[in-house]
């Protein structure tokens, strides 16, 4: 038992400190006998207890940050998902994700597992996701995090912080950049052309159009010739509908995004990243 005074000013230090409930504080203060730093660790340790708890919880929701350096040359994209829109929409929560974004940025960060062990005013960020956790009671977490680096990169955060997109380009083009980016937010497209889609979604799309194709009665007895170049035009209809550049321009489908890029003076896309909630 804590032979200490625990002062409602201590409570409150410790409180704006870490962001927890004053009950919770409460009691850290007195399981470590006043000992600030001791409580600060019990609350982050209550913390890791309530994330073992809820971990067959679903974060569904959270916030998405898009942001690039200064000199646009490389960009990340953040997703701190949690449980409810009620956590997702608060200012605080929004701020809080801005805050990591803004470290992944000046620290140079290349991956999620750097973005963990990074700090922000002396802190890592992994512990100031914990301490938020506990504060706030729901499940969350840094769930996704990429990063493009190319001579242009522009960003784009489409909703309420629900989608980031990351584009890269071969030179500096920033209304090009921007509009790209909302094409890839708005379509999603698998890959920038045919040739960089994965092999893998390739043989798998190849596989669902011989299924569909087999179970057609319509198909049955044709020659295996002819049904190669049915399925050779199938192919050719999805890799339109979901390479970015074989893709209708979203703000003029009248020309492709190929034809688009073409017309801003042969601005080619190096790569791009698109992150969604859920």
């Amino acid at each position: 038992m804590s032979t200490v005074t625990i002062t409602a000013q201590d409570i409150n230090k410790l409180r704006q400190a870490t962001g927890a409930g004053m009950m919770d504080c409460r009691k850290a203060l007195t399981e470590t006998n006043g000992d600030f730093e001791a409580a600060i660790d019990w609350l982050r340790k209550q913390g890791q207890k309530v994330a073992a708890k809820r971990s067959d919880r679903e974060a569904k929701e959270g916030v998405v940050v898009a942001q690039t350096t200064a000199d646009n040359k490389s960009g990340i994209v953040v997703c701190v998902s949690c449980e409810t829109d009620f956590v997702s929409k608060n200012e605080d929560f929004v701020a809080f994700v801005k805050s990591i974004a803004d470290a992944a940025i000046a620290n140079d960060i290349k991956t999620a597992e750097e973005l963990n062990a990074a700090e922000i005013g002396g802190a890592k960020i992994a512990d100031l996701v914990n301490d938020k956790l506990a504060s706030i009671g729901e499940k969350i977490g840094i769930t996704k995090f990429e990063r493009v680096d190319a001579p242009y990169v522009a960003a784009y955060i489409h909703g309420a912080y629900r989608i980031g997109v990351l584009v890269g380009l071969n030179k500096e083009a920033a209304e090009v950049g921007k509009d790209i980016a909302m094409q890839v937010a708005a379509l999603s497209p698998v890959a920038v052309d045919a040739a960089s889609v994965p092999a893998d979604v390739v043989a798998r799309e190849k596989a669902v159009i011989m299924d569909i194709m087999k179970e057609d009665p319509k198909m049955a007895g044709k020659p295996e010739e002819m049904l190669a170049k049915i399925a050779e035009g199938k192919m050719a209809a999805f890799f339109k509908e979901q390479t970015l550049t074989a893709q209708a321009f979203v703000k003029d489908a009248g020309k492709s995004v190929a034809d688009y890029l073409k017309e801003s003076g042969d601005v080619t896309v190096t790569e791009f990243k698109r992150v969604a909630l859920g």
